[in-house]
């Protein structure tokens, strides 16, 4: 089963969307009866005021109700565009004398001598009636006017529609504002996640916090207290790398002399002799292999030094690496070749030789006897191409993406220690240049090629 992750951002537009889209709901009903309640009173109000003029026209004497109505004044009376008008006015004994027939009965109520205003049906249409009813002398008498609900209909879903069509509106601004203030607010957290994605293998100075929220200080102070803990572990760990590779590689060279010397001695000796290159050969081993250890301790990005950059010729750096791989590949019988062409380039010198000496001596060693090894270097392109190819057996697709990591062999039946080209990455990295690998020559061998900037 999937495991949810928290998320600030959810949990904030939870918090903020929800409750805003409640208060926005009750604030339009509100705002909506609010705007209804005054425009329902002044209907009713008009109403009335028919009513009281109607009232006006009333005469009730000698115990008889009568209404002074002329056809103008009936015809001023139910006059509406939009809705129908009826009245009615009940003498003392309830019935109808002036009016409507069938008009809605007043509800039951005691007397009353202000107008009212109720619900009720006249000839299968909804009406609003305002009613009056006044005591007499012998009874009471009722003056009624009712009035279709089309106009009121009419403006009643004109005002809800109008509040529905705001009340969008307001939530649609609203929810962007929060969508704004919360993408605005958690932008530090993506400023501080790009500084972290930015920074290379071993980088690991402190995060500047100047400008940051008050709320990620802490956060900030306690990853620069972590980075400061995990630079001088590092740290110690590649002095003391530093510190054993140059410490044996002093004494092993002594051994090799000795061995050496000893196997000049012991020619006549067959089994003895071969004991000693046995044993000269481990020692060769280990003295590469401390030389390589020594290579990656100085080739860690958090030693690189920009300050020790100087300006450099890489072709002549070559030559004055290739003497022991000439020795080298003449054990093979490799034809070393060389085609040096000037090089400008910025760099750390010490550096460059362990990058010259890995990349020509994985050439050596990979390729079979009687094969090719060249290396070249020119100026191309804006760039300063350092390139060694060989006619060896090639490597793999497979093996491509690998050969750079640490102690990866691809090839068990060839000593190494699989750092030479661990190495030559971190050297290439640190003076940003690209390394690329292809195929040689109509798909054989393999060429190695490093673009470093070019100086002016």
């Amino acid at each position: 089963m999937p495991i949810l992750h928290s998320s600030i951002r959810r949990d904030l537009l939870k918090w903020l969307i929800a409750p805003l889209l409640l208060i926005n709901l009750v604030a339009a009903g509100v705002t909506y009866w609010l705007a209804w309640l005054p425009a329902q009173h002044a209907f009713d109000q008009n109403l009335m005021d028919s009513t009281w003029g109607l009232y006006a026209q009333v005469r009730h004497r000698q115990e008889k109700t009568t209404a002074e109505l002329t056809q103008q004044a009936e015809q001023i009376l139910r006059s509406n565009h939009s809705d129908t008008t009826f009245f009615a006015v009940r003498n003392t004994s309830g019935q109808i004398v002036v009016g409507d027939k069938g008009f809605p009965p007043l509800p039951e109520s005691d007397v009353f001598e202000r107008p009212i205003n109720y619900d009720a049906e006249m000839r299968g249409e909804p009406v609003r009636i305002a009613a009056l009813q006044v005591r007499v002398k012998n009874g009471v008498i009722s003056v009624a006017v009712a009035e279709t609900v089309r106009k009121r209909n009419r403006a009643h879903y004109t005002i809800l529609l109008s509040f529905l069509a705001l009340d969008g509106v307001i939530t649609f601004v609203s929810i962007s504002a929060v969508l704004f203030a919360v993408r605005r607010g958690l932008r530090p957290l993506k400023t501080l996640q790009r500084n972290l994605e930015q920074r290379g293998h071993g980088k690991l100075g402190a995060i500047d916090g100047a400008g940051s929220p008050v709320e990620l200080q802490p956060l900030i102070v306690a990853m620069n207290e972590l980075m400061e803990r995990i630079s001088k572990g590092e740290q110690a760990q590649q002095n003391f790398l530093a510190d054993v590779a140059h410490q044996l590689r002093t004494p092993l060279t002594g051994l090799k002399l000795q061995l050496e010397l000893l196997h000049d001695k012991h020619q006549d000796q067959p089994d003895t002799a071969r004991s000693l290159e046995m044993m000269n050969s481990s020692v060769e081993r280990m003295i590469r292999q401390s030389r390589q250890l020594l290579a990656l301790a100085r080739s860690e990005p958090g030693l690189f030094e920009q300050r020790k950059l100087e300006n450099l010729s890489l072709d002549k750096l070559v030559e004055e690496s290739v003497q022991h791989f000439i020795e080298e590949a003449d054990k093979k019988q490799i034809d070393l070749g060389f085609d040096l062409r000037q090089g400008r380039m910025r760099g750390d010198r010490f550096l460059l030789r362990d990058l010259i000496d890995n990349l020509i001596d994985n050439a050596v060693r990979y390729s079979p006897p009687h094969s090719t090894v060249t290396v070249r270097c020119q100026e191309e392109q804006g760039a300063t191409l350092l390139a060694v190819e060989d006619s060896g057996p090639g490597i793999a697709p497979e093996h491509r993406e690998l050969i750079f990591d640490r102690f990866y062999r691809a090839n068990d039946k060839v000593s190494g220690s699989g750092l030479g080209l661990a190495i030559v990455r971190e050297i290439a990295h640190d003076h940003g240049a690209v390394i690329s690998l292809d195929c040689g020559d109509e798909g054989q061998g393999t060429v190695f090629t490093v673009r470093f900037p070019l100086a002016a």
